[in-house]
Protein backbone atom coordinates (compact mmCIF):
# COMPACT_ATOMS: atom_id res chain seq x y z
CA UNK A 1 0.00 0.00 0.00
CA UNK A 2 1.70 3.51 -0.75
CA UNK A 3 2.09 5.88 1.89
CA UNK A 4 0.57 8.88 2.80
CA UNK A 5 2.56 11.77 2.53
CA UNK A 6 2.37 14.71 4.64
CA UNK A 7 4.80 17.68 3.48
CA UNK A 8 4.46 20.65 5.70
CA UNK A 9 6.78 23.38 6.23
CA UNK A 10 8.82 23.51 9.37
CA UNK A 11 8.89 21.81 12.71
CA UNK A 12 6.38 22.20 15.00
CA UNK A 13 8.25 24.46 17.53
CA UNK A 14 5.87 24.51 20.37
CA UNK A 15 6.33 21.14 22.30
CA UNK A 16 3.09 20.67 23.05
CA UNK A 17 2.35 20.84 18.68
CA UNK A 18 4.72 18.34 19.07
CA UNK A 19 3.42 15.75 21.41
CA UNK A 20 -0.15 16.15 19.70
CA UNK A 21 1.41 15.36 15.81
CA UNK A 22 3.12 12.97 16.91
CA UNK A 23 0.05 11.39 19.19
CA UNK A 24 -2.35 11.27 15.91
CA UNK A 25 0.63 10.52 13.30
CA UNK A 26 1.25 7.17 15.89
CA UNK A 27 -2.55 6.61 15.75
CA UNK A 28 -2.72 6.92 11.97
CA UNK A 29 0.06 4.60 11.61
CA UNK A 30 -2.56 2.07 12.87
CA UNK A 31 -4.55 2.28 10.27
CA UNK A 32 -2.24 3.33 7.39
CA UNK A 33 1.46 3.95 5.99
CA UNK A 34 2.15 7.35 6.46
CA UNK A 35 5.74 9.20 5.80
CA UNK A 36 6.12 13.08 7.39
CA UNK A 37 8.53 14.60 5.41
CA UNK A 38 9.51 18.38 6.12
CA UNK A 39 10.69 21.52 4.41
CA UNK A 40 12.46 24.13 6.13
CA UNK A 41 10.75 27.90 6.52
CA UNK A 42 11.54 30.29 4.10
CA UNK A 43 14.52 32.64 4.81
CA UNK A 44 13.20 35.76 3.36
CA UNK A 45 11.15 38.41 5.76
CA UNK A 46 9.46 39.57 3.04
CA UNK A 47 6.33 36.87 2.98
CA UNK A 48 5.57 36.96 -0.87
CA UNK A 49 9.49 35.62 -1.33
CA UNK A 50 9.63 33.62 1.74
CA UNK A 51 6.26 31.82 0.25
CA UNK A 52 8.36 31.53 -3.18
CA UNK A 53 11.02 30.10 -1.51
CA UNK A 54 9.08 27.70 0.25
CA UNK A 55 6.97 26.41 -3.25
CA UNK A 56 10.44 25.85 -4.70
CA UNK A 57 11.15 23.68 -1.86
CA UNK A 58 7.43 22.08 -1.49
CA UNK A 59 7.20 21.03 -5.42
CA UNK A 60 10.65 19.92 -5.54
CA UNK A 61 9.17 17.17 -3.46
CA UNK A 62 6.47 16.26 -5.60
CA UNK A 63 6.51 13.25 -7.59
CA UNK A 64 3.87 13.48 -10.88
CA UNK A 65 1.94 10.66 -9.11
CA UNK A 66 0.57 12.47 -6.27
CA UNK A 67 -2.60 13.31 -5.92
CA UNK A 68 -2.25 16.87 -3.93
CA UNK A 69 -4.35 18.02 -1.46
CA UNK A 70 -3.55 21.49 0.10
CA UNK A 71 -4.33 23.14 2.88
CA UNK A 72 -5.88 26.84 2.81
CA UNK A 73 -8.38 29.11 3.77
CA UNK A 74 -10.29 29.55 0.79
CA UNK A 75 -10.54 25.63 0.05
CA UNK A 76 -13.27 23.60 0.57
CA UNK A 77 -14.74 21.90 4.04
CA UNK A 78 -15.06 18.48 3.97
CA UNK A 79 -17.02 16.98 6.88
CA UNK A 80 -15.34 13.87 8.55
CA UNK A 81 -17.61 11.15 6.68
CA UNK A 82 -16.24 13.12 3.45
CA UNK A 83 -12.59 13.15 4.17
CA UNK A 84 -12.86 9.81 4.76
CA UNK A 85 -14.65 8.54 1.38
CA UNK A 86 -11.81 10.94 -0.29
CA UNK A 87 -9.09 9.47 1.07
CA UNK A 88 -10.38 5.71 0.53
CA UNK A 89 -10.62 6.88 -3.28
CA UNK A 90 -7.35 8.33 -3.16
CA UNK A 91 -5.41 5.14 -1.81
CA UNK A 92 -7.35 3.27 -3.81
CA UNK A 93 -6.33 4.70 -6.82
CA UNK A 94 -3.19 2.67 -8.36
CA UNK A 95 -1.55 5.32 -10.54
CA UNK A 96 -1.91 8.16 -7.98
CA UNK A 97 -0.43 8.75 -4.28
CA UNK A 98 -1.95 10.93 -1.72
CA UNK A 99 -0.26 13.76 -0.72
CA UNK A 100 -1.33 16.29 1.82
CA UNK A 101 0.89 19.87 2.02
CA UNK A 102 0.50 22.15 5.09
CA UNK A 103 2.41 25.26 4.39
CA UNK A 104 4.15 27.97 6.81
CA UNK A 105 3.17 30.96 8.68
CA UNK A 106 2.44 33.00 5.70
CA UNK A 107 0.50 30.12 3.72
CA UNK A 108 1.33 28.56 0.02
CA UNK A 109 2.65 30.27 -3.15
CA UNK A 110 -0.15 30.75 -6.06
CA UNK A 111 1.94 28.23 -7.63
CA UNK A 112 1.63 25.17 -5.43
CA UNK A 113 -1.97 26.14 -5.23
CA UNK A 114 -2.20 26.02 -9.08
CA UNK A 115 -0.55 22.80 -8.66
CA UNK A 116 -3.55 21.21 -6.01
CA UNK A 117 -5.85 18.45 -7.21
CA UNK A 118 -7.75 19.73 -3.91
CA UNK A 119 -7.87 22.58 -1.80
CA UNK A 120 -8.94 21.49 1.81
CA UNK A 121 -10.21 23.91 4.50
CA UNK A 122 -10.54 22.98 7.85
CA UNK A 123 -13.43 25.25 8.58
CA UNK A 124 -13.89 28.68 8.23
CA UNK A 125 -11.34 30.30 10.32
CA UNK A 126 -8.14 30.81 9.68
CA UNK A 127 -5.33 28.58 11.86
CA UNK A 128 -2.02 28.67 12.59
CA UNK A 129 0.17 25.95 10.47
CA UNK A 130 1.39 24.46 13.72
CA UNK A 131 -2.43 24.32 14.52
CA UNK A 132 -3.43 23.24 11.28
CA UNK A 133 -1.10 20.42 10.99
CA UNK A 134 -2.58 18.93 14.55
CA UNK A 135 -6.01 19.04 13.04
CA UNK A 136 -5.40 17.53 9.67
CA UNK A 137 -3.46 14.97 11.14
CA UNK A 138 -6.21 14.21 13.45
CA UNK A 139 -8.79 14.30 10.81
CA UNK A 140 -6.89 11.87 8.69
CA UNK A 141 -6.64 9.68 11.70
CA UNK A 142 -10.75 10.35 12.08
CA UNK A 143 -11.42 9.23 8.67
CA UNK A 144 -8.67 6.01 8.73
CA UNK A 145 -10.44 5.28 11.65
CA UNK A 146 -14.17 5.57 9.79
CA UNK A 147 -12.72 3.55 7.00
CA UNK A 148 -11.70 0.56 9.16
CA UNK A 149 -15.07 0.43 11.30
CA UNK A 150 -13.14 1.31 14.07
CA UNK A 151 -15.21 3.12 17.01
CA UNK A 152 -12.78 6.41 17.39
CA UNK A 153 -15.88 8.62 15.39
CA UNK A 154 -19.11 8.69 16.96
Amino acid sequence: MKPIRLLVVGQAKAPYFRDACSHYLDALRRYLPVEELLVRDGKSADPVRRKAEEAKALLGRLGPRDFLVVLDEHGRSLASRELAGKLRTMIEDPGRAPCFVIGGAFGLDPSVLARADLTLALGPGTLPHELARVVLYEQLYRAAAINAGAPYHH
